[in-house]
Order: structure tokens, then C-alpha cells, then sequence
């Protein structure tokens, strides 16, 4: 009885109150052959993210497309990552990554500049709420190893707060306050 109590509940309700936003960004066909001709299975990578910093990827495979689309983003949706914006907008630095045969640069972007980027990174940063980049992507154009590599550089990202916490300093200290000549 205990444990139908259990199951009841929800375990994270924060997490369902929050409208995420899910991409779909490949479904792949393969055929499997077998005696009586040719059996039919789909693959899908999508990308889940809030829209305030954080984002997830995942693949699903099924018989059916919206069969795999569903088991991608419950898997994007249990490995969700948070990234550090600046002013909740941008890069807070350029980075660069790679994942297979896929490297991608990123970089920050003033203002009104809208995300330039092809399509897979596109989706990872419209889900994750960016707003402002500018992105390339070098090498393989495979979607698997473009979203890899486009969440593996914003991994890597570091916000001045995380620097200045890990020198033991005031981010005051770290960035300086800016003239009215920079702004």
C-alpha cells in the first residue's frame, strides 16, 4: 500500500509548472530486412529547454515517429543542464567545441543581433532562450554531433560570478567597471 502512495505523487512538481519548449531537430528512417521484406524503425533527436538558461537533448527510438519523438524528449527532459546568459540574452564569451567530426565556434553578440546559426544549434539556442549569437559550424553537419558540440561548448562556459567564486575574489575585482565611452 505504501509503495502506491509513492508512485502517486509527483517527485519534482516544480519541474511540470514550467512551459518548456521541445525541437524537433532530426527523425532518421532505417529499414531492417527480413523475410517477408522490409521492417521500418525511426529515430529522433530532440531538444528541450525553459527558456531562461537551461536545455537538454535526447534520441528515441520506436516503430513509430511519434513514438521515438516522445521517448527523445522525455530523455532531453531528465538531462536538462543549466547555462550561464548574460543580461539572460547572450554568451557571456566566445567558445568553441568539438564532438566527432563537429566543431562549432560561438560567440557573443550585441544587441538586436538575433541568433545566427544554422539549424541544429538554432533549435539548441532558441530552446535555451538566447537571443542574441553568432555561430558556425565546421566539419560534419550531422545533427547528433552539431547539438553535442553546441552543448558541450555552452558547458564550458563560465559566468564572472563562477571565476571570481573559484579565485576566491568579488567579481568587482574580475571585471571593471565600464566608461561611458565602452557602453
Amino acid at each position: 500500500m505504501a509503495r502506491e502512495a509513492k508512485q502517486s505523487r509527483s517527485p519534482r512538481p516544480e519541474r511540470d509548472e514550467v512551459q518548456l519548449i521541445e525541437k524537433l531537430v532530426a527523425i532518421n528512417r532505417v529499414a531492417k530486412v527480413v523475410k517477408g521484406g522490409k521492417r521500418f524503425g525511426f529515430s529522433a533527436l530532440v531538444v528541450v529547454g525553459d527558456g531562461k538558461g537551461r536545455v537538454g537533448q535526447g534520441t528515441g527510438k520506436a516503430r513509430e515517429v511519434p513514438e521515438a519523438i516522445q521517448k527523445a524528449t522525455e530523455q532531453a527532459k531528465r538531462h536538462m543542464i543549466r547555462i550561464p546568459l548574460r543580461e539572460g540574452r547572450t554568451l557571456h564569451h566566445d567558445v568553441t567545441a568539438a564532438h566527432g567530426a563537429g566543431l562549432v565556434h560561438m560567440r557573443a553578440a550585441v544587441p538586436g543581433t538575433g541568433i545566427i546559426a544554422g539549424g541544429p544549434m538554432r533549435a539548441v539556442f532558441e530552446a535555451l532562450g538566447i537571443q542574441d549569437v553568432v555561430s558556425k559550424s565546421i566539419g560534419s553537419s550531422n545533427p547528433h554531433n552539431m547539438v553535442r558540440a553546441t552543448l558541450q561548448a555552452l558547458q564550458s562556459i563560465c559566468s564572472p560570478r563562477q571565476v571570481a567564486v573559484r579565485r576566491g575574489k568579488k567579481v568587482g575585482e574580475l571585471v571593471g567597471r565600464r566608461t561611458q565611452g565602452e557602453a
